[in-house]
């Protein structure tokens, strides 16, 4: 009796050609010798391993589990596999004959070899049906923009390549929700790559779905498009609050916001008396600049607003300092420290953290000069992002709720700092504004089995309907309510749609390593059986059997050679010793 365990593969790779169908007959074959004790189980494999069947000696069950496997568009690996055989641990101690059906991708072998181990009780058969590299192009990738606020060309790159292919060249083309806009042809090298760009005119306003194709197909044609997606919308607003004496600071902000091409933002400027009614959950963040006593309307409204998950960006200065605490977080404002002739002339940043988003392309601000700079009492829960260098915070962050608060202790004009005066100024407001507002700027990319976000902290509690790539539900009603992200299993278009209307259209493609189709050396793969035996002879794949020669023969042979040696030296010594005695007594 013995356990029969059949892995087919399914990953994206055995779309190829009719890689399925002949992994699907194999299988068929390997189960043909179960005999009726047996017993047996049918899994399918990509990056994980997926049960189709509990263990059972009903042949029947098991035939019909092959047949309906379908192919899938994950990246397939085999450590996954051996993981899951050195589990397979039967109860009632049957030995396992495992069978692994697969095309042998050499991408997915995993890097430590000691990975594909498997038991020495598991026999381990390999049925492999590619033995040889196609060639095959494919899109690698594309390069568009997530979001777009103006009607403006759209410049789109994309890589095109090829693995085990000759030198040619290859129509490629850009479809926008199904229609073809564009056909340009590019050139490339023995297995090489191209890059090429294309300029989409102006895109409609909401989700639009795009592609770049190759239109000539190969063995795989799985891979000769790229989906991606571009969603057109209304810019989100800013709330810049402060105080009536003056409005340089807020100038100086707005401008820096609104200076960066298709940033997504307008600037809306109001004094602390103008902001008493307003509501700031109609931004997407609030920038406090310099305020001293807020209204209470407004006050409670920001608190409100940034413990519901709000963004809040306060600067600090002579009003604020005045106050004597800062704004939403309530830290004590000691006092305020000046920059003077007769000591040091100007402060400087020495310690910026370069992993914060809002400091990350701000650079070293050490340039920045520095005249005022509120002198703030923090705590630990404060994360400090940049420091002078004397170690006073200059600027920090506070988690209050689900929302968060950036401190400036120091001014947004160009007169308790230069700040504004420098290259620096515009990415730290321009990043602030993305981190505060929830916003990634970087284009999305998506591969099969990864994860995407459903809620924010703002969307806590509210139902996120998930539409898969054919347009049906991917969660139930109760995951919708409550699950924080998804796992993107398949290729295609997924839509996210939220109950305050802001839907989201995610464009999945599969790993591209699953393109390049090199086989696994045969060399390797007997190594692979191998592992399985503990003495190395491939895991009784091989018919030819390996007898032990024992050596206790030899070494009793050898014993007796020595002991006859032994008997006749000695007998001649003693005839020696008896003729030297009698020759002594003769001449006596």
């Amino acid at each position: 009796r013995k356990f029969v365990a059949i892995a087919v593969d399914n990953s994206f790779s055995m779309r190829t050609g009719d890689r399925l169908a002949q992994a699907k007959q194999a299988a068929l074959s390997a189960l043909s010798g179960m005999g009726a004790t047996d017993r047996g189980q049918i899994m399918t494999f990509s990056s994980s391993v997926q049960f189709l069947t509990q263990p059972t000696s009903d042949k029947a069950e098991l035939q019909r589990a092959i047949q309906g496997i379908q192919p899938g568009d994950g990246r397939s690996a085999y450590g996954e596999v051996s993981r899951t055989l050195r589990s397979m641990n039967q109860p009632d101690g049957l030995p396992v004959e495992a069978h692994v059906i697969s095309d042998m991708q050499l991408t997915s072998m995993p890097t430590p070899f000691a990975e594909l181990a498997i038991p020495p009780s598991t026999k381990l058969q390999l049925h492999a049906v590619a033995d040889k590299r196609e060639p095959n192009w494919f899109v690698e990738s594309v390069n568009a923009p997530r979001s777009i606020f103006q009607p403006k060309k759209v410049r789109i790159q994309a890589v095109v390549g090829g693995a085990g292919t000759p030198p040619g060249e290859l129509p490629v083309e850009l479809a926008i929700n199904g229609k073809v806009l564009e056909t340009k042809k590019v050139t490339l090298t023995e297995s090489g790559r191209a890059t090429l760009e294309f300029f989409l005119p102006e895109a409609a306003y909401g989700l639009n779905r795009g592609e770049i194709r190759i239109p000539a197909k190969d063995s795989l044609a799985a891979d000769d498009r790229f989906p991606f997606s571009i969603e057109r919308k209304e810019s989100s607003r800013i709330l810049i609050v402060h105080d009536s004496r003056s409005s340089r600071a807020a100038t100086y902000a707005a401008a820096a916001i609104e200076s960066v091409p298709d940033a997504g933002y307008t600037v809306e400027s109001l004094t602390s008396d103008q902001a008493s009614n307003v509501a700031p959950s109609k931004f997407s963040s609030v920038i406090l600049s310099d305020v001293g006593t807020l209204p209470a309307s407004l006050e409670s409204a920001l608190n409100e607003y940034v413990k519901q998950g709000g963004g809040v960006f306060v600067a600090l200065g002579s009003s604020t300092i005045a106050r004597g605490k800062v704004p939403l977080t309530g830290e004590t404002i000691r006092d305020a420290r000046y920059a003077s002739r007769e000591g040091e002339r100007f402060l400087t940043a020495g310690q910026v953290d370069k992993t914060h988003p809002a400091a990350a392309r701000a650079g070293t601000l050490d340039e920045v000069r520095f005249y005022q700079i509120s002198n703030v009492t923090t705590d630990k829960s404060a994360r400090i992002i940049a420091k002078l260098s004397d170690g006073t915070p200059l600027m920090y962050e506070r988690k209050i709720g689900e929302g968060k608060v950036l401190v400036l202790t120091s001014t947004l004009d160009n007169v308790a700092n230069d700040l504004p005066l420098h290259a620096s100024f515009v990415p730290l407001m321009e990043q602030s504004a993305h981190y505060l507002s929830g916003f990634d700027p970087v284009p999305a990319d998506y591969s099969v089995d990864s994860f995407a976000e459903l809620r924010s902290a703002r969307d806590a509690g509210s139902a996120v309907d998930v539409l898969d790539p054919d347009g049906k539900r991917a969660v139930s009603l109760k995951e919708s309510a409550a699950a924080q992200s998804i796992r993107l299993s398949r290729e295609g278009f997924w839509e996210l749609r939220r109950a305050n209307g802001r839907n989201e259209l995610i464009a999945v493609h599969a790993d591209r390593r699953e393109s390049d189709l090199e086989v696994i050396p045969k060399e390797t793969l007997a190594l692979w059986q191998g592992t399985g035996s503990r003495d190395g002879t491939g895991g009784g794949t091989s018919d030819q059997t390996t007898k032990p020669y024992s050596l206790w023969w030899y070494f009793a042979l050898a014993l007796f050679a020595v002991s006859i040696a032994e008997s006749i030296f000695a007998s001649r010594y003693l005839a020696a010793e008896r003729e030297t005695g009698n020759s002594l007594r003769r001449a006596a």
